[in-house]
């Protein structure tokens, strides 16, 4: 028996040329298929006449969403589908009644073939034959040359996250490189299977309006084919990619290819983004001297923090990756991830809320922090309170900020104690907190009360906002 195909038409406001569309699929020589119409909240009766002709051809089915866009349609349609191969094709454009068959039998026979497609002709607005360039991986990774009409394998889809929902500009693109990250040949059928519609305002014609968003949106989602295949990041003079690359190197060490995703929740000098249960931090771009430093001399701040995390364990959100970019051996980007910590509050949520829940608790688990942190021989230069977290009881507690860190064999009593300096909270939270780190440091709580009292941050005296009176 024939494996079934599922072809795929999403179809928002085509009511003028639907009919014409499903007619040249239901055409097709081959058999067996089904027709998935997605209509995309459409406003004219895209979805009445769906079901118009779906009534007449038991291999059509019609379903609708709210309006989400053609990605997000094509991806529910798949999600309903049952075929082992699948054919996208837009509502309104046409297809010859040999392509599927074709396509089908090269699939069969050539294991290694991913995506076959075919030679095209334009129609409406403009005529003549769309002349693709030759395939090439390489060639992929700089602009498209396959049409969303193209045929491949549910379990190849399966592979991937699917169409790019959140970029509405050349989404097919960005779904063929996630189909070639995994390997796999290309074949055009010889023949001109696709007829394309151009008309005023048409998908084609919009989506070059959207070349930075797309070019970004790339970039973030094939990191590593476009390391593979340019040496480096997609420009946005695209042809000139690979002599951009030449001159810019590119480090990461871990796993981690999202390094531009997710939700910003800050974006000062530095910017943070969270990733699913991930934490990026984006260093801020270092000046042409500090590049230079730290792109020959010394160590970037993201490998710093990266290289330290290892050291520190359960101290602070286990380390996943650090990413370092260099153009002619200047530091120009880097980035380190870390696991998202289960100790969601920061110290500053302390300050100036005596009636914060397990207040006493917290800082008294702070203070025994410090001591670990210490008697390990580590001392933060940044000790302050939105780079100590913890959580409701105070069980867990760790450390942020690492680039900082320094690790020493000794730290005299006096040193350890200035680490509590930018702690800038009342009196009597400092005596809790520092009662409970001289204890376990087998300490005069007194002596290091008085001590930690009595030096407060220059910044913070300066200013008067010592708190201490609070």
């Amino acid at each position: 028996m024939k494996p079934l195909v599922s072809v795929i038409m999403p179809a928002y406001n085509a009511s003028e040329w639907l009919e014409e569309a499903l007619t040249s699929v239901v055409a097709s020589v081959y058999r067996p298929i089904e027709v998935i119409v997605m209509d995309d909240g459409s406003k004219d009766d895209t979805l009445l006449k769906a079901q118009t002709f779906a009534q007449k051809h038991k291999e059509v089915a019609v379903y609708t969403q709210p309006n989400s866009g053609a990605s997000a349609a094509r991806n529910h349609a798949i999600r309903l589908s049952h075929g082992t191969y699948i054919l996208p094709v837009d509502a309104d454009n046409i297809i010859d009644p040999l392509y599927i068959s074709e396509a089908v039998d090269v699939l069969e026979q050539q294991p290694n073939v991913k995506v076959v497609s075919c030679r095209a002709d334009f129609f409406g607005e403009r005529t003549g034959e769309w002349k693709f360039p030759a395939f090439s991986k390489r060639l992929l990774a700089r602009k498209n040359m396959i049409d969303t009409c193209a045929m491949y394998r549910r379990a190849d889809y399966d592979l991937t996250t699917g169409y790019m929902e959140h970029c509405i500009a050349r989404e097919d693109w960005d779904f063929w490189l996630s189909i070639f990250e995994h390997g796999g040949d290309f074949v055009r059928l010889p023949d001109i299977r696709l007829h394309y519609r151009v008309r005023e305002g048409s998908k084609r014609i919009t989506d070059r309006q959207l070349k930075r968003q797309v070019v970004d949106a790339v970039n973030a989602r094939h990191s590593g084919y476009m390391q593979q295949y340019l040496g480096g990041p997609l420009h946005y003079h695209r042809s000139w990619s690979r002599f951009f690359n030449f001159f810019r190197s590119v480090k990461q060490v871990g796993e981690f290819n999202q390094w531009t995703e997710g939700d910003i929740i800050y974006n000062k000098r530095n910017t943070l983004r969270v990733v699913g249960n991930k934490v990026v931090k984006h260093f801020a771009i270092p000046s042409i001297w500090r590049g230079i430093i730290y792109g020959l001399f010394s160590k970037s701040k993201a490998r710093r923090s990266y290289e330290y995390a290892l050291r520190m364990n359960d101290l602070t959100p286990a380390p996943i990756a650090y990413r370092e970019v260099r153009v002619c051996g200047v530091l120009r980007e880097s980035a380190y991830v870390c696991t998202l910590s289960q100790a969601r509050y920061t110290f500053n949520d302390l300050i100036g809320n005596p009636s914060f829940p397990n207040r006493q608790a917290i800082l008294q688990s702070i203070g025994q922090f410090t001591a670990t942190l210490h008697q390990q021989g580590i001392w933060h230069h940044d000790y302050s309170g939105g780079n100590i977290l913890f959580n409701e009881e105070g069980s867990i507690v760790q450390v942020i900020d690492l680039n900082r860190i320094r690790f020493c064999k000794h730290l005299s009593r006096e040193r350890r104690l200035l680490n509590f300096e930018r702690l800038n909270i009342d009196r009597e939270a400092l005596r809790t907190m520092v009662s409970a780190y001289a204890k376990a440091m087998n300490e005069d709580a007194d002596y290091d009360c008085q001590y930690v009292i009595s030096h407060r941050w220059h910044k913070h005296v300066k200013q008067s906002i010592t708190h201490l009176d609070d």
